[in-house]
């Protein structure tokens, strides 16, 4: 393992952590109804190698209330709780900190960060499909807000930035894996 490997793979998040990470972004669009659910799921579903994406951009509108939920569900965790779901969005926007993802979402380094963001807040499955084919991912699609939500709220409750302990970093071109020719 070289340096770089050591660093990104210091502290991972279980997946108990994972698990409770995605369960509460589940929980969050719930409470929002049945129109952000069909959203979600015809951004899931569309074939996105066709030009008809017009309703996409819809989910937009939904992004600050599924914002304000996600804070809501999370309320009352302890600082601990806190730390590990902001190492579980650290880890999952440096996972797909890749050249082939950010082509595809195009923007600058914030605006792929952002883009990233929105990646992780459509949800686990959304995720994941992207991951496996970047051509899933949205043209300027962005959510800024779930990029440091937790520790934001971390900072709020308990006065301190939180430290994750990965020695990762969520900003754009961070993760050598997935800029090979950087």
């Amino acid at each position: 393992m070289t340096g770089t490997d050591l660093a990104a793979s210091s502290l991972l998040p279980t997946a108990e952590e994972e698990a409770r990470f995605w369960m509460l972004v589940e929980r969050a669009w719930a409470q929002l109804g049945p129109e952000p659910a069909a959203l979600r799921l015809a951004l899931l579903r569309r074939d996105p190698h066709s030009d008809d994406d017009d309703d996409l951009y819809a989910i937009d509108t939904w992004l600050d209330p599924f914002l304000g939920a996600l804070r809501s569900v999370s309320a009352g965790l302890t600082g601990p709780e806190l730390v590990a779901l902001d190492r579980v969005v650290e880890r999952k926007l440096y996972d797909i900190d890749r050249a082939d993802i950010q082509e595809i979402t195009d923007g600058s380094d914030d605006g792929f960060l952002y883009a990233r963001g929105f990646i992780v807040a459509m949800g686990r499955e959304f995720y994941e499909a992207v991951q496996a084919d970047p051509a899933m991912a949205v043209l300027d699609a962005e959510c800024e807000g779930l990029c440091y939500l937790f520790a934001h709220l971390h900072e709020e409750q308990f006065g301190v930035w939180p430290e994750t302990g990965s020695d990762i970093s969520r900003e754009s071109v961070s993760n050598p894996a997935g800029w090979p020719a950087v």
